[in-house]
């Protein structure tokens, strides 16, 4: 059939269905920070919803209530996890000092999903780098991509 003969949605009609954001199906595990900036962003989305009701503006309105489901949900399924008590080995939310093997140190706090942010040095439990160093000590060694990484402190 030609694309000439099929109606596609124009003007408000284009903004009515938004694709779902994927939730990760992992556990949701949270720090304390994790979670206030969840709480955060659905007290920020609630107020833009409110706002974009109050305009009329529909493709605001359906943006915000998109993103409101989505962190709705996240704030719902939540598991926040205390701080490690010990830093005898990586946990979540513990912060990691680790040596590469161009002496190069990098520091990351192994933290929830949505709070991860590498170029802030945090990293989501569910990376690569998280995974290798997870149940590890000081002193330990780890494969973390093309090559090995050593840890030497952890917090």
């Amino acid at each position: 059939m030609s694309r000439a003969f099929v109606k596609e949605a124009d003007g408000l009609a284009a903004f009515d269905e938004l694709p779902e954001r994927l939730v990760s199906p992992h556990p949701n595990l949270v720090t304390t920070t994790g979670l206030a900036q969840i709480e955060a962003e659905v007290a920020r989305l609630s107020r833009d919803y409110a706002e974009a009701q109050a305009a009329g503006d529909r493709a605001a309105l359906n943006a915000a209530a998109r993103d409101l489901r989505y962190w709705s949900a996240r704030r719902a399924s939540a598991e926040l996890v205390p701080d490690p008590a010990e830093s005898e080995e990586v946990r979540f939310g513990s912060r990691v000092t680790i040596l590469r093997d161009d002496d190069r140190r990098q520091t990351y706090r192994i933290v929830g999903e949505d709070e991860a942010d590498p170029s802030q040095g945090t990293v989501s439990y569910v990376s690569p780098i998280a995974r290798a160093l997870l149940g590890k000590s000081v002193g330990d060694t780890v494969q973390v991509g093309p090559g090995e990484v050593e840890i030497i402190a952890i917090a």
